[in-house]
């Protein structure tokens, strides 16, 4: 008697069981080490019931890529959704950021501090579809903070999407340089205890985002009078 065919959450059931053991793997192993020979025995099954999900292991990779960074949309996002001041909203969206950091290891080494395959490296191949689609639901986390600086900025000042976005690089240097120190431990070398230091980082990241764009206002204004 043939076997019934799976339904639709069954299926999502095995390719999310998938995509988690592919990403313990790439963090044990790191991209270049990992295949999909290695990820089938870790399961348990035969490579080519992995092939009937996926493609290759790019496919896989850019997969587990698209997921961490819906995550972390949605953990901004609904940050931003928390608060109805634009300061506060900014502030609840880079304590998201951070918890993110610290909490999803796994995923914010292979976002944002490894040397991975990123966009441009598929285009012209087979996967260009799948990373453009990667690359989509990365940059919504870049949009929403970019929304938010200039929520936070107006009236008092105009900016530019792109003076936002380059605002936004400048603070997300400082957030990523304290999670990657405390998530490579070299931190613990400079400093005792350095996840103590995050309420005090935080504020002064704040105190910096409020002292910058308030300079620029009283600039804009005396050029103004």
């Amino acid at each position: 008697m043939p076997r019934p065919a799976r339904t639709k959450r069954e299926i999502d059931s095995v390719k999310q069981a998938i995509l988690d053991h592919a990403l313990r793997l790439i963090n044990e192993h790191g991209f270049e080490g990992f295949s999909m020979r290695k990820l089938a025995h870790r399961i348990g099954v035969q490579a080519v019931t992995i092939y009937n999900y996926y493609e290759n292991k790019d496919h896989l990779y850019l997969a587990v890529l698209t997921q961490g960074f819906e995550e972390l949309y949605a953990s901004c996002l609904a940050a931003y959704k928390s608060r109805k001041s634009p300061l506060e909203r900014l502030e609840a969206m880079i304590r998201a950021y951070l918890d993110f950091g610290f909490s999803k290891v796994n995923f914010y080494n292979l976002m944002f501090t490894w040397h991975v395959p990123k966009y441009q490296d598929y285009v012209g191949t087979s996967l260009e579809k799948a990373a453009y689609q990667e690359l989509l639901v990365a940059l919504k986390t870049v949009d929403l903070f970019q929304r938010a600086i200039k929520e936070f900025v107006e009236p008092r000042l105009q900016l530019s999407d792109e003076e936002a976005r380059s605002s936004m690089v400048y603070f997300w240097s400082f957030a990523h340089g304290y999670i990657a120190g405390r998530n490579n431990s070299l931190l613990e070398y400079i400093y005792p205890h350095p996840e103590k230091l995050q309420e005090d980082l935080l504020g002064l990241l704040m105190t910096n985002i409020r002292r910058d764009f308030d300079d620029r206002a009283s600039g804009l204004q005396r050029v103004n009078q």
